[in-house]
């Protein structure tokens, strides 16, 4: 079966490329667009499942608020390393998330993003999917988290990748 090259990888690969190597050298450039579509052709055949993007439009309001959580997360963690959080104590512990999100590439994203995130850690996934375990440095608020995990990033990933 001949798959065609994603274009979106291609872009990506082509993309780092020219930044790790610091250069828009024509030859570089020739380089970059050959290795990035040999590798995203291979790479097509090594996965069978493609994602599918339902609603894409709704990924850059994800990312913006990736961003801000990954900044706010860096700062909080940085005030507890630096032992800026008064005479509160710091108690870390692992939490239980009841999952909607199916997709396979949905949760591959939300491992990412949630591992991302200083502070918390993606430790396992129910065998049936649909509990996460996560772990929190400063797990002061269960339902805070499960309800910041479920509306910030697992509804915006079921609209992505959910019919």
């Amino acid at each position: 079966m001949s798959r065609a090259v994603p274009p979106v990888l291609a872009v990506v690969l082509v993309a780092m490329w020219l930044v790790l190597n610091d250069t828009m050298a024509p030859a570089q450039v020739v380089a970059a667009v050959v290795l990035a579509a040999a590798l995203a052709w291979w790479g097509s055949k090594l996965r069978p499942l493609r994602p599918r993007l339902h609603r894409p439009w709704l990924a850059p309001a994800l990312l913006a608020t990736v961003f801000v959580d990954i900044v706010r997360s860096n700062i909080a963690v940085g005030r507890i390393i630096l032992g800026l959080v008064r005479d509160r104590d710091i108690r870390s512990g692992l939490l239980e998330i009841p999952l909607d999100l199916t997709d396979p590439h949905g949760l591959a994203v939300l491992a990412t993003i949630i591992t991302s995130t200083p502070g918390t850690v993606w430790v396992g996934l129910s065998p049936d999917r649909r509990r996460l375990t996560l772990h929190v440095l400063d797990l002061r608020d269960e339902a805070a988290w499960i309800r910041t995990i479920k509306e910030r990033y697992e509804r915006p990933l079921i609209g992505i990748f959910e019919p």
